[in-house]
């Protein structure tokens, strides 16, 4: 198979086709993930496919999606489990945090439990209250998962697969807002290490560090400070537990500068543990406080507001502006 342009969802699609063929213990499973391929159609055609055995139409019960999905795991199967909307997994978060990610350490590392669980995230649809949320610190701070977010295609593609083939629960986050954008995807490249970070555009002056949809917006920064004599450095982390702080804090040793840009409330952010760790590595590099972009500390507004909601380029130059004050 050569590579190809597609669109993130058709990518992650692939992935999961792909996953299905080569390991007859991988199953598909969630709400309208069968006959309608899922609401953003990530899963079409698979149930045609493979067979209602291997990709599940569920209740509307996530509490019971991801308990049978632990069950599932037990018995030697890896399931792929779908939360249909981000705000739809609170009612599963005691079976993730309390039973999936403890499962391995209870047990002194005799049992393993291959759960993947994908969850569309991140606003920028036009959706109603429940359905544009950014709850990824809440699995960040619970060891025994892990927790990435692919940017694009190709990322989208390939982590997929490596997180379908560890042997330890993932949290699977996908940009919803990103689903429709193209991009070039080798199903015979070798992909990166699934929790390494990457230099998505080097620079000098000061490095952005981003994740999955506000990648794009720290490009386009990126793109518009070049315009005006500054040289910006992006790093996309891709993987939130564990982060891969290393290449982060090369690109701040060499640019001095940071700011970290996510969708989800600045306050007590994944944005907050990028600043303390690199501000611990980095004091004597750093020209500038560590400065953080985000989400307002309040519920999700209705889609009318989320433009002011979320930070969009005006909000994160403003940020880099501040930094290069110093």
């Amino acid at each position: 198979m050569t590579a190809e342009k597609l669109s993130f969802s058709k990518a992650l699609n692939a992935a999961l086709r792909a996953s299905l063929e080569s390991d007859p213990k991988t199953l598909v499973m969630g709400e309208d993930v069968g006959k309608l391929g899922g609401v953003f159609r990530i899963t079409d055609g698979l149930q045609k496919d493979f067979g209602e055995e291997r990709v599940i139409d569920t209740p509307l019960a996530e509490s019971g999606i991801i308990g049978t999905a632990i069950g599932l795991a037990l018995r030697g199967y890896r399931p792929v489990a779908e939360i249909q909307f981000d705000g739809f997994v609170f009612p599963a978060y005691d079976q993730i945090v309390t039973q999936l990610a403890k499962m391995h350490a209870r047990a002194l590392g005799k049992i393993k439990l291959p759960v993947v669980i994908r969850i569309p995230y991140g606003g920028g649809i036009g959706a109603v209250e429940h359905h544009s949320e950014s709850p990824e610190a809440l699995f960040t701070h619970v060891a025994g998962l892990k927790l990435v977010t692919p940017s694009n295609p190709s990322d989208g593609y390939w982590m997929l697969r490596q997180a379908i083939e560890c042997d330890d629960p993932v949290i699977f986050l996908e940009p919803k807002g990103r689903y429709w954008e193209k991009g070039e995807v080798d199903p015979e490249g070798i992909p990166d290490a699934l929790h390494t970070a990457r230099v998505a555009r080097p620079g000098t002056d000061l490095t952005v560090v981003a994740y999955g949809p506000t990648v794009r917006t720290a490009l386009q920064a990126a793109k518009a400070a070049e315009e005006e004599g500054r040289s910006l450095e992006v790093v996309d982390l891709r993987s939130l537990s564990p982060i891969d702080f290393d290449t982060v804090q090369r690109s701040v040793e060499r640019t001095g500068r940071l700011v970290v840009v996510h969708e989800a409330p600045v306050f007590q952010g994944v944005g907050a543990e990028v600043a303390a760790r690199i501000t611990e590595r980095c004091f004597y590099h750093l020209e500038a406080p560590v400065l953080r972009v985000g989400g307002f500390h309040a519920p999700y507004p209705p889609a009318r507001l989320e433009d002011e909601y979320l930070p969009g380029l005006d909000r994160l130059l403003d940020g880099v502006d501040r930094a290069l004050a110093y």
